[in-house]
C-alpha cells in the first residue's frame, strides 16, 4: 500500500510539474509581441557571454556582443508552430521555444537544452 501511495504521489508531482512548465511557455504570438518589436534586449549564454539582440518586425535580427567575447551577427527570424526560428548569416536554421524564468527573464530552449537567458 505504501508503494502504491508513493507511486501515486510521484505521478501527481510529475503531472503538476509538467502542467506548470507548459503554462510558462510563451506562444509564438507572445514572443513576437514581447521581443520582435525592434527594441534591444540582453541575451546571456550559459557560458556568461552577453549580447544585445534586436529582432525587428520585418524579420531581421542582429546580435552585438556586450563585452570582448562573442561575435556580431546578422540574420533573419520567423515564427514556428511552438516558438521561433533564426537563420544567422552562413548558418543553418535553428528553432527555439521561450519559457518564463522569473521577473523579466526568459529561458531560450532548443529542444531540452537551455541555450540562453533573455532579460529586459
Amino acid at each position: 500500500m505504501r508503494v502504491l501511495s508513493a507511486m501515486l504521489l510521484s505521478l501527481t508531482a510529475i503531472f503538476a510539474a509538467t502542467c506548470a512548465m507548459a503554462a510558462t511557455r510563451l506562444t509564438p504570438t507572445e514572443i513576437q509581441t514581447s521581443f520582435f518589436d525592434g527594441k534591444a534586449f540582453t541575451a546571456t549564454t550559459p557560458s556568461k557571454i552577453e549580447f544585445k539582440l534586436t529582432f525587428t518586425p520585418d524579420g531581421k535580427v542582429t546580435r552585438d556582443p556586450v563585452g570582448k567575447s562573442g561575435t556580431r551577427g546578422e540574420g533573419t527570424w520567423k515564427l514556428s508552430k511552438d516558438g521561433f526560428c533564426t537563420i544567422w548569416k552562413n548558418a543553418k536554421q535553428s528553432c527555439f521555444t521561450l519559457v518564463v524564468a522569473g521577473a523579466n527573464k526568459w529561458t531560450v530552449m532548443r529542444g531540452p537544452a537551455n541555450v540562453a537567458t533573455w532579460s529586459r
